[in-house]
């Protein structure tokens, strides 16, 4: 990704370039650039005071913003028992987000058993005739036969 590089120490009009360039040897390979460009936040306006970003500085870890934001770590804010609260915060915050993960999994499944027990009462309920197909006492070809 030596090329990547190079192209982040010349800026935005370097990969603008690359970009117009791609599109006249071949448009896929612009169509991939602009797509690249745009995935990495190097299209974005936001890039802050004149300063080149490179992909997953600044927004909070790798994986940019559309792929958690958080890395595995945040950077320290400088103060220790701010850094000790919010770690606390977040742990919190995820055990909370586990436990309303499995309440929700826990009332599918019971939703899911209710709308079973209600289809196999309504099955039960349901009048078996000779005619059905699915009646368990009609002997094999015992409907009514097709006239020729």
């Amino acid at each position: 990704m030596e090329l990547v590089a190079k192209l982040d120490d010349w800026g935005k009009p370097a990969w603008i370039a690359a970009m117009i360039l791609g599109f006249i040897v071949f448009w896929p390979i612009g169509l991939a650039i602009l797509g690249y460009m745009i995935w990495s936040g190097r299209m974005g306006c936001s890039m802050g005071a004149g300063r080149w970003r490179r992909h997953g500085e600044g927004n909070g870890g790798s994986g940019g913003p559309w792929f958690g934001g958080r890395g595995s770590r945040m950077a320290s804010s400088g103060n220790a028992a701010f850094d000790e609260y919010r770690e606390e915060t977040l742990r919190r915050l995820e055990e909370e987000q586990k436990g309303f993960v499995e309440f929700l999994d826990s009332l599918r499944r019971a939703k899911d058993k209710a709308e079973f027990d209600q289809y196999m009462a309504d099955r039960r309920r349901r009048p078996t005739t000779p005619d059905a197909p699915d009646a368990p006492d009609a002997p094999e070809g015992a409907g009514p036969q097709p006239q020729v």
